[in-house]
């Protein structure tokens, strides 16, 4: 089976917010190396490590453009070239102040009010590579489906293979994968402060775009490539 790509946001590996993240989920997404995670009160190494399995097997970003495989007729020195050029006609964003917030059965960070020209930053990701995509599996589409959609998102997942994208964008770097209301409580409350900090020290600017790679089903998602924006 072909390998998935996907283009993400991720902070700088030399970033503090990246130091952050990529300890919170334990993996170096550059090398696949394990990191320490923080201890959290009243929450056990074991459980930790669970509840953020899901998302460590991405590695720390935001997703711009999910996972895809490439048609036949591309390779991935195609996409490569493509991203590269896309990346050049986008300026950077910032992003402003983000929190952590309940998605759902999850917790991300998300940015506290809409940043001006995020939307057509994920809009131009999606729409600018699409012709290099393969048309989801039907295992893909199937799994897509068995979640609530709405007829727009229905709409969008047939166009696109993933169906928060457009105008159903919402920027979030995942911290955690299904949690009840109390640990998602727990976990806003215990990054708070980290968050704050970094709000003020080193506000966050989507100013790359990243390739994420997996070479094979359910190996963990590579960072391969960081393409500065340069418009």
């Amino acid at each position: 089976m072909s390998a998935r790509y996907a283009i993400y946001f991720a902070p700088d590996r030399h970033s503090p917010w990246w130091a952050f993240g990529a300890h919170w989920l334990g993996r170096n997404e550059h090398d696949n190396t394990a990191l320490p995670q923080p201890l959290l009160e009243g929450l056990p190494p074991a459980e930790f490590s669970g509840i953020t399995a899901e998302p460590r097997r991405y590695g720390f970003h935001a997703t711009l453009k999910a996972p895809f495989r490439l048609s036949a007729a591309h390779d991935e020195s195609d996409l490569v070239a493509r991203l590269g050029h896309l990346a050049q006609t986008l300026a950077p964003v910032a992003l402003g102040p983000l929190r952590a917030a309940a998605l759902g059965n999850f917790v991300a960070l998300v940015p506290e009010t809409d940043p001006e020209g995020l939307q057509a930053l994920a809009a131009a990701c999606v729409t600018g590579l699409d012709d290099l995509r393969a048309p989801p599996e039907a295992t893909e589409l199937a799994r897509r489906r068995a979640a609530p959609l709405d007829a727009r998102e229905t709409e969008l997942l047939d166009l696109y293979g993933y169906p928060y994208v457009m105008e159903k964008f919402r920027l979030h770097l995942t911290l955690t994968g299904p949690v009840n209301a109390p640990l998602a409580r727990q976990v806003s409350h215990a990054v708070a402060a980290d968050v704050d900090r970094l709000n003020t020290q080193a506000p966050l600017v989507l100013d790359r775009l990243c390739l994420f790679v997996e070479r094979n089903p359910g190996a963990p998602f590579q960072r391969v490539m960081d393409v500065r924006l340069g418009a």
